[in-house]
């Protein structure tokens, strides 16, 4: 090879192209799986950024509303405290002293007061500075109770107006006191009024939001104020005293109530809403704790998990709890989720039949184009072929002319023989001579014309075992008269044991006549030598023909395997010869090199691999 030689689309075995069904299905696989992800990829990103922000804004909008919810309801608590203090201080303001210690007077009031709220106040009661009732209306026996060392007594004292916690006290049922302080003659007094506990945790539980969504209260020492959180029937009066009078080891284990809070969590809940309310504290404007709520989420002993909203009340002293399952409170978000989510897959499937439904028959498709290429690149073998054979005729007519003369001359001296008589002298022996070389030229020309018709018909491109030293002798021999007119020398160099090839015999043959045509073509004038030398390494087999012909112009060499591209006169040639050597060789897996300089010559290398079972024509 010269070291300028130029290497012309060049293919190995990992480029070859297969045909039949295993690569049709694995060529529509890879169609398929393309247009899946270019398809799929974008619509999962869309879809999942669409989720996540639809994820966040429906998180923000059940938070808000869930606040928004916490305050009116916390607000409508206050109201109601407050009205009910303001009753109480009403009547202490619009009565003195001596009728509101008049018992008749007082069954007056409260009477006219559970007619306009309807029995919310249990009793009235009017106690004096030392802490002993000194009026009382109501339904218990409370006349004269001493008052003196109760805890919401030494608080009521000390302000004006006062709300105290739930507690069960002498009646033994929960309720929880308003109280305003009055003073009448020097001397301070107290009217007191009993909320029923069972009406206000009516109006506290009538918050409530889808399946699971309830209300409750607790105090500064995280105990309740109304029935406890739960989802199992109501306790009965009895159970409250209990879980009032008996504290934390009653609250953590009441009949039924699997999500109770206990005294601990209670407290917990509280500190967490302290917390906050210190936070609060950093902000300048003070009001902003008027609005505030706080959301934390809890897990409950049974594994179920709750948003809990919170806001205080009662200046701070109590504090409005919401809690609700959490799957409960996001169930309209989950639910469209879910129908998003179904809709995408829905979608997915839809795009990935279309994918294969849409590869398959473009596959289909390839496949019919791919068997037209393979009958029209056959016939085009066949049409150079033929056109070979046409370039072979005048040789082969004037190699077989010289035969034939010198039979018809033996035929003639046969006759001449026989008028003069074959027992002549020597003539029966000058007879057997004559026949004899008759004989001998008709095998000569039966042997011309058998190597043309064995070119001519080999047609069968099916992939066989061959020998390539058997077909570069064959072709040479067809080819020596056109060497010899043309006047070039032609030197064989076969590597002795050469490997078989897997190929088909005519296109092999095919493609040496072309080369070697175009050899002669450009040296019929000046004459030359070709040189034919095969070779074989580890891996593949190789035949150069080399010729000292003029050579190829640079600007043609990047040109030469293009279709109907030709220097030759019009109508001396189609442009179609190496193009179809280089098809053929490159079905095979091999590749044709070409070195080329012009005024010295032509170097075509054949490069076949030993192992050419894998490409099917």
């Amino acid at each position: 090879m010269y070291p300028w030689n130029r290497k012309l689309q060049v293919t190995d075995k990992q480029a070859i192209k297969h045909t039949g069904p295993a690569y049709y299905a694995d060529f529509r696989m890879k169609i398929a799986l393309r247009i899946v992800i270019v398809s799929l990829a974008p619509m999962i990103l869309v879809t999942g950024i669409i989720l996540y922000q639809f994820h966040v804004f429906s998180n923000h909008m059940v938070h808000a509303h869930l606040d928004e919810l916490v305050l009116k309801h916390r607000q409508k608590l206050d109201d109601f405290l407050k009205q009910k203090l303001s009753d109480i201080s009403h009547l202490a303001r619009s009565h003195d002293f001596s009728q509101l210690q008049n018992k008749t007077f007082l069954q007056q009031r409260l009477r006219a007061l559970q007619a306009d709220y309807s029995y919310v106040f249990v009793d009235l009661g009017v106690i004096d500075e030392n802490g002993q009732q000194v009026s009382y209306a109501g339904p218990f026996d409370l006349d004269r109770a001493d008052y003196s060392s109760s805890e919401w007594f030494q608080k009521a004292r000390a302000t004006e107006a006062y709300i105290s916690d739930v507690f069960s006290g002498m009646r033994g049922h929960p309720h929880f006191i308003v109280a305003v302080k009055r003073q009448w003659e020097g001397r301070e007094y107290l009217v007191r009024a009993t909320i029923d506990f069972l009406a206000f945790n009516t109006l506290v539980e009538d918050f409530t939001m889808g399946k699971t969504g309830t209300a409750f209260i607790l105090n500064r020492q995280g105990e309740f104020q109304t029935r406890p959180p739960t989802g199992t029937p109501k306790l009965t009066m009895q159970q409250y005293m209990n879980l009032f009078k008996m504290g934390e080891s009653a609250r953590g284990n009441i009949p039924g109530k699997k999500n109770t809070y206990s005294m601990a969590e209670a407290n917990e809940l509280y500190q967490i809403a302290l917390e906050y309310e210190f936070d609060k504290n950093r902000y300048s404007d003070k009001s902003v704790h008027k609005y505030a709520t706080f959301t934390v989420e809890k897990m409950a002993e049974s594994g179920t998990k709750f948003l809990v909203v919170a806001a205080f009340l009662k200046h701070d002293d109590w504090l409005l709890i919401f809690q609700q399952e959490t799957k409960d409170a996001f169930a309209k978000l989950n639910e469209t989720q879910i129908i998003a989510i179904l809709i995408s897959l829905s979608g997915a499937l839809v795009i990935v039949f279309m994918a294969f439904f849409i590869s398959g028959q473009l596959v289909k498709r390839i496949a019919r184009l791919d068997s037209e290429k393979q009958v029209m690149n056959q016939q085009i073998v066949e049409t150079g072929k033929l056109a070979s054979i046409g370039e072979l005729a005048a040789g082969i007519a004037h190699e077989i002319n010289n035969p034939v003369a010198i039979m018809v001359e033996e035929a003639g001296w046969i006759q001449d023989l026989l008028s003069e008589g074959i027992d002549k002298a020597d003539n029966f022996e000058e007879f057997k001579r004559a026949l004899n070389q008759i004989e001998t030229q008709g095998h000569r020309c039966k042997g011309i014309t058998h190597k043309l018709l064995s070119f001519a018909r080999k047609t069968d491109s099916r992939v066989e075992t061959l020998q390539l030293n058997e077909f570069v002798t064959e072709v040479v021999d067809l080819l020596s008269q056109k060497f010899k007119y043309a006047n070039i020398d032609v030197d064989v160099q076969m590597a002795p044991d050469l490997p078989t090839i897997q190929a088909s015999a005519t296109e092999i043959q095919q493609v040496l006549m072309n080369i070697l045509q175009n050899a002669v073509y450009a040296m019929e004038k000046t004459g030359g030598k070709i040189t034919i030398i095969t070779r074989a390494d580890d891996e593949t087999i190789s035949i150069s023909i080399n010729d000292t012909g003029p050579g190829i112009p640079e600007d043609n060499l990047a040109r030469i395997f293009d279709p109907f591209f030709t220097t030759r006169p019009v109508g001396k040639g189609t442009g179609l010869g190496l193009s179809i050597c280089y098809g053929i060789i490159n079905k095979m897996g091999g590749r044709i090199d070409v070195a080329s300089r012009v005024d010295e010559g032509t170097t075509f290398t054949i490069v076949l691999p030993l192992d050419t079972s894998a490409p099917k024509s």
